[in-house]
């Protein structure tokens, strides 16, 4: 028998809204048997846990960073509580860990140790906004990051459209919310007009906001405010 500890993978709510709405009661139940979690930030971790009726003093738990910044030579130690038994709970930012997430190196080295993994259910802003999108659900692929140089996001774009044409697979991106109204003036300005574009804005928030349309429909009204406001691109060209 194993005497490794479990890596439960905990999904955080999308926002202030909802945290305990966004998480089923199973989640919560093993929430309040972890006290060594990994994470990107403690602060907003901490502030999650609070959220969710935690029901451990906060100063007394253990929670690790593993962020973007963290070397590859770092992930051993965060590994060690779980090679010496412990149980631990990985959490992103928002959404599923290791998905668009650094957690995703964590969850790698577990499986070089036969460390169990137990990814547990909660929102995922990808699959929500695909979910409600009307594009292609049976063939998509997730870009993450679009490159920030104008140029480059240029080819990019280009070939995203090229291959949706081809192969008819919707595809989804995201970007840093300050910087969405610049990448959507970029689709804009590089797709055809009848290429199909959804916007998916503040997910699982009372702010939410989904539609999509071809983007000849988006270009004749004012462009939406999508700034600053976490927001999931889905591009599908039919023809």
């Amino acid at each position: 028998m194993s005497s490794t500890g479990t890596l439960y993978l905990i999904p955080s709510a999308l926002g202030a809204d909802g945290v305990q709405a966004s998480l089923p009661p199973a989640v919560h139940a093993i929430l309040a048997k972890l006290t060594t979690f990994i994470a990107e930030n403690p602060r907003t971790a901490r502030a999650f846990l609070k959220a969710t009726g935690y029901p451990h003093p906060l100063q007394a738990i253990e929670i690790k960073v593993l962020d973007e910044h963290t070397p590859s030579r770092e992930i051993a130690a965060l590994l060690q509580p779980l090679l010496n038994g412990t149980d631990c709970g990985l959490l992103s930012e928002a959404g599923c860990p290791a998905v668009a997430d650094p957690g995703a190196a964590l969850v790698r080295r577990a499986h070089d140790h036969h460390v169990r993994v137990i990814p547990l259910v909660g929102p995922s802003s990808i699959l929500l906004a695909l979910m409600a999108s009307g594009l292609e659900g049976q063939r998509f692929t997730f870009h993450g990051y679009l490159p920030v140089e104008a140029g480059q996001r240029r080819r990019t774009l280009v070939e995203l459209e090229r291959d949706s044409r081809r192969t008819h697979r919707t595809q989804i991106f995201i970007e840093t919310p300050y910087r969405n109204a610049q990448l959507l003036q970029a689709i804009f300005d590089v797709c055809h007009g009848g290429t199909l574009l959804c916007l998916a804005t503040d997910l699982t928030q009372q702010s939410e906001s989904i539609h999509t349309q071809c983007i000849a429909a988006w270009k004749a009204h004012a462009a939406p405010n999508i700034n600053r406001r976490p927001t999931v691109f889905l591009l599908h060209c039919d023809t």
